[in-house]
C-alpha cells in the first residue's frame, strides 16, 4: 500500500508532473529518471486524468529535455555552482545532473512536507520551506561562487507582480546570476486547459510574449536567450524538427527563458 498523499491547487500539481516523467522513463525512455520511478511506486494516488492528459505528458517531457540540457551546458562552464530550484515540487533534476556544490530545492511549506517524506535530503542537496516572493537569501550561504536559479512550471500560475517580486528577491541575495525560467505565452495561458491540472483547481493565469518582454520587466536583469519546447518535443516527436521551424509554432510554445544578472 502507497503513501495516502493529499493535496490540492498548484501543490497538487506536482503528483502529475512527476508521474509524466516516470511513465516516460519506464516507456518510451528519452529520459531517464529513476527517482521519480521509485516516487510513484510510494505513491496511493489516482492518476488516471494523467493518464488521458497526453498534452500534459508532452509539455513535462519536453521542458524537462530542454533544462537538462541547459543544465549540464552551464555545470560545463561553471563547475562548483550553487543551485535554486524554485517551485521544485517532486522534481528530481538534482540527481540526474552533476556539476553543483549546493543545491537547494525550494517550495512552500505544505509542498515540502510532502518532498521530505518521499524525497530526504540534506547536505549538497537541501531543502527550504518557504515561498519563492519570501526573503529566501538567507538560507544560502554560499558566497562568491557561480549561481543558476530554475523556475519550471511555476509563472504562469502567477501575475507580473509576483514575477517581479521573486526576481527581486534573486537580486537583492546574489550580484551574479542566470535564471532559467518557464514561461507561457499570454494568448495559450487564457485558452489552454490541461485536464488533470484543471482537475486538481489550479488555473493558468499569466504569459509573456517572450525573453525580451520578460526582461524589459525586471530592471537588473538581461535577455539572454531563450529556447522554444518545441526543441524537447523534436526528442520524441520528429515532425517537431519541421513544426520548430515556424516562427507561430515557436511563439505559442512555452519557452526557457535564460537572463542574466551581471
Amino acid at each position: 500500500m502507497g503513501e495516502k498523499i493529499k493535496l490540492s491547487g498548484v501543490p497538487e500539481t506536482m503528483l502529475q508532473t512527476v508521474y509524466a516523467r516516470a511513465k516516460e522513463s519506464r516507456g518510451r525512455g528519452t529520459i531517464h529518471d529513476a527517482k521519480a520511478e521509485g516516487i510513484i511506486e510510494k505513491l496511493d494516488y489516482d492518476f488516471s486524468l494523467a493518464d488521458k492528459d497526453a498534452a500534459m505528458r508532452s509539455g513535462v517531457i519536453a521542458r524537462t529535455i530542454v533544462l537538462d540540457r541547459l543544465t549540464e551546458e552551464w555545470f560545463s562552464k561553471h563547475p562548483g555552482g550553487v543551485v535554486v530550484n524554485i517551485a521544485c515540487g517532486l522534481d528530481t533534476r538534482c540527481y540526474r545532473v552533476s556539476g553543483y556544490s549546493h543545491w537547494c530545492n525550494l517550495d512552500l511549506p505544505e509542498t515540502m512536507a510532502v518532498r521530505e517524506k518521499l524525497l530526504p535530503e540534506n547536505g549538497a542537496i537541501s531543502q527550504i520551506a518557504m515561498s519563492a516572493m519570501d526573503d529566501w537569501g538567507g538560507e544560502i550561504s554560499e558566497r562568491n561562487v557561480p549561481a543558476l536559479i530554475v523556475i519550471e512550471g511555476l509563472t504562469m500560475y502567477l501575475n507580473a507582480k509576483d514575477v517581479q517580486q521573486i526576481f527581486a528577491v534573486i537580486s537583492s541575495r546574489f550580484e551574479k546570476v542566470t535564471v532559467f525560467v518557464e514561461t507561457m505565452n499570454p494568448m495559450m495561458a487564457r485558452c489552454f486547459k490541461e485536464k488533470s491540472i484543471e482537475g486538481s483547481h489550479a488555473k493558468f493565469s499569466w504569459g509573456v510574449k517572450n525573453g525580451e518582454a520578460l526582461a524589459a520587466l525586471l530592471p537588473d536583469f538581461r535577455f539572454v536567450e531563450e529556447h522554444s519546447l518545441t526543441e524537447g518535443m523534436a526528442a520524441f516527436a520528429p515532425i517537431y524538427k519541421l513544426l520548430g521551424k515556424l516562427s507561430i509554432v515557436r511563439n505559442i510554445s512555452n519557452k526557457i527563458i535564460v537572463l542574466e544578472k551581471e
